[in-house]
């Protein structure tokens, strides 16, 4: 059986890339594993490689997204992203590297109530 936890974490992502797409970002890469954890999104525009860091949660208030992005998770992030930077060999060429995090807000009925983009988030 699946976790639920991970079919809504999978929701949130798709989500997240969906909206990403309309911003006009082409997806390079999803949840890409490391020994050191998973990329939920990595994205690009003409010039600008993004690293997604996607938090999904469950309810009707979209105001506790951050609070498990804290130091540890970002050092873990681009540990992740540094990573995947050594190992891709094929990867695009981008001028500017960016780290996003997105919070995707999901009612009881799967039916997203909010979702919150910072770039730059860290």
């Amino acid at each position: 059986m699946t976790d639920p936890r991970h079919h809504l974490g999978r929701l949130g992502e798709r989500l997240a890339l969906e909206h990403l797409e309309r911003l006009g970002y082409r997806l390079v890469e999803a949840n890409h594993r490391t020994r050191f954890g998973e990329l939920d999104l990595i994205v690009r525009d003409a010039g600008t490689l993004v690293f997604v860091e996607v938090k999904t949660r469950r309810g009707r208030r979209p105001d506790r997204h951050w609070e498990h992005l804290d130091a540890r998770k970002r050092t873990q992030v681009r540990r992740i992203a540094a990573a995947w930077l050594a190992e891709t060999a094929d990867r695009p060429h981008a001028d500017e590297l960016r780290f996003d995090a997105i919070g995707v807000t999901i009612d009881a009925h799967g039916t997203l109530v909010a979702l919150e983009h910072l770039e730059g988030a860290f």
